[in-house]
């Protein structure tokens, strides 16, 4: 089966992929991970992509895509993959369809800009061995401190408020419009995301097998 999972930042994607790649014995593809491969095999991609990295700018589309194609074609995903991250836009998905590349269904994750902001906003990472806490739903023992190592627990830049807004902005601008694009392809279906990570599991299961 190949999949599309869409959703924004912070809305859980990365279990749902874990789930999805276990149960169907299937390749989950990062785009940050698969950019991150290219460039330490020195594909002609991966040597394209770094010198735009290095430069400080976005990889462009031709880039990724190229990058996105060559992933495709290896041995693991013949029998499909779960894309996470890819197409962001609706000029990457019209390149993925003329690739070629035969989309089974596209999951979307749905859920409310506001519990995602206090999602991301109240995580916690220790500064030392990277642990991984929440104010409100992994409490460490003893505020402010890792109970794994004792370093200081900090929040990263990525899960400030303002810039998880900033992201969600983007998400909403350049992204939700593949929703409208799929829909109309008769292959998305909407998971509304649920408190508990179990459950959202089962619904996005129960999505597969719509």
């Amino acid at each position: 089966m190949k999949l599309i999972l869409l959703g924004a930042p912070g809305a859980g994607k990365g279990t749902q992929a874990e789930v999805i790649c276990e149960r169907l014995a299937i390749p989950a593809i990062s785009t940050g991970n698969i950019i991150r491969e290219a460039l330490k095999s020195g594909t002609e991609m991966g040597l394209r992509a770094k010198s735009y990295m290095e430069e400080g700018k976005l990889v462009p589309d031709e880039v990724v895509i190229g990058i996105i194609q060559d992933r495709l074609q290896q041995d693991d995903c013949k029998n499909g993959f779960i894309l996470d991250g890819f197409p962001r836009t609706i000029p990457q998905a019209e390149a993925l369809d003329k690739m070629g590349v035969a989309i089974d269904k596209v999951i979307d994750l749905e859920v409310s800009d506001e519990a995602i902001v206090e999602r991301m906003s109240g995580r916690r990472v220790c500064e030392n061995c990277g642990a991984s806490y929440h104010i409100l739903y992994k409490k460490p023992e003893v505020e402010g401190k890792c109970g794994k190592c004792g370093g200081a627990l900090i929040q990263r830049k990525d899960d400030h408020p303002d810039t998880v807004r900033e992201r969600l902005r983007v998400y909403h601008e350049q992204t939700e419009p593949l929703k409208s694009y799929y829909e109309k392809q008769g292959k998305l279906r909407v998971v509304q995301g649920q408190d508990a990570v179990e459950e959202t599991t089962r619904l996005t299961l129960a999505a597969l097998e719509d």
